[in-house]
């Protein structure tokens, strides 16, 4: 139930559509129900093991499954919801799309005999001055959706790299290339984790963290992540 003092916050301080930019009903959070119906959905959690997103990651590291809940596209409205999570200090946006995406994706299969989240990390540098780290938001949401927890300390970044947004990709490869440091290898052994981040492109960020779990004794690992760039 919505309560009087939701509705009346909302009659005083209307929150907005962070796509559209009309107002949201009292019922809605970050995206209108006409904005999230029309997301462009990748539909991967009709096949986790060989759709295109996971075909990027093949000979390179070895996943399990790998979906994303829509295309990104650099120039399309649905960016904003990225881009206000990522640099308008919106760090409800991450929750809120994580609780969309594992509801979305609970019938697929997706989260079967996974054992914990592992938000992809940020530079220490990073994460200070953005104040929070936009894949341990959406991990957050996962977590209240499936209960799993998040394991947010196993791996690290090391380096600040410049932003990855205008280079092409082998530039990225070589700008993310032994940036992550496993710090705690034991809680991944034997366990199948599921790697969140924000939006994949090349895969170079997914595929250096991915490497450096998998120095852990029998780590299985699967890719989810909010947006998926069309190649």
């Amino acid at each position: 139930m919505i309560s009087f003092w939701s509705r009346l916050l909302d009659l005083i301080s209307p929150r907005l559509c962070v796509v559209c930019g009309n107002r949201l009903a009292v019922t809605e959070e970050v995206v209108c129900s006409k904005c999230y119906l029309h997301l462009p959905r990748t539909d991967f959690g009709h096949d986790l093991y060989e759709n295109v997103m996971a075909k990027l990651f093949w000979g390179q590291i070895k996943l399990e499954k790998a979906t994303a809940l829509f295309y990104y596209e650099p120039h399309a409205e649905t960016v904003q919801i990225l881009y206000e999570m990522k640099y308008k200090s919106h760090p409800e946006i991450g929750v809120v799309m994580g609780r969309l995406m594992a509801k979305e994706l609970m019938k697929s299969g997706l989260f079967e005999d996974i054992d914990a989240l592992v938000p992809v990390p940020l530079a220490k540098k990073r994460e200070h001055e953005r104040g929070y780290n936009q894949s341990l938001e959406l991990a957050k949401g996962v977590s209240e959706v499936t209960h799993l927890p998040i394991a947010n300390q196993v791996v690290r970044r090391t380096k600040f790299v410049d932003s990855q947004t205008h280079r092409g990709r082998w530039e990225r490869n070589e700008n993310v290339e032994g940036v992550f440091e496993l710090v705690d290898g034991d809680s991944l052994s034997g366990k199948h984790v599921l790697l969140i981040d924000d939006v994949v492109t090349t895969g170079a960020t997914i595929i250096a963290c991915a490497q450096e779990m998998q120095k852990a004794s029998n780590v299985r690992i699967s890719v989810l992540a909010l947006g998926f760039a069309k190649s």
